[in-house]
């Protein structure tokens, strides 16, 4: 499964004792599914770290495996984006190549957004 940015901020709120939002519970139920996360989700999540907390941010990207942009994801997210926008439905950029990277991987996305997703055609969401 891939973890979107909105996961990984609720896990981390989750794992700091603030108001639980339900991401550590859903990785305990999930124990038997992998997760991993985009390269553009890492950019995303990382920077909402100020620059004296890179290590911190790197240590918690440690325990997520990341799916790098190759050139199918690449042409995924302009076969997505382009239907999106003759659609008149078009997502974000970095939303677009979360999606590919998804889809072109076969992994369910994990989200607290899903309405960001849902029109991603083929899209396998999971919400928590």
């Amino acid at each position: 499964m891939l973890l979107d940015t909105s996961f990984l901020i609720d896990l981390q709120r989750d794992l700091a004792g603030g108001r639980p939002r339900g991401a550590a519970r859903f990785l305990q139920q999930n124990a038997e599914a992998a997760p991993w996360i985009s390269l553009i989700t890492w950019m995303e999540f990382a920077e909402g770290y100020p620059a004296e907390r890179e290590e911190a941010c790197r240590f918690f990207f440690s325990r997520f495996p990341v799916v790098f942009p190759d050139l199918a994801i690449a042409w995924r997210a302009s076969r997505i984006s382009r239907a999106l926008r003759q659609a008149g439905s078009p997502i974000g950029d970095h939303d677009l190549w979360i999606a590919a990277s998804a889809l072109e991987r076969g992994m369910p996305l994990v989200t607290r957004n899903p309405r960001h997703f849902q029109r991603v055609p083929n899209l396998q969401i999971l919400s928590y």
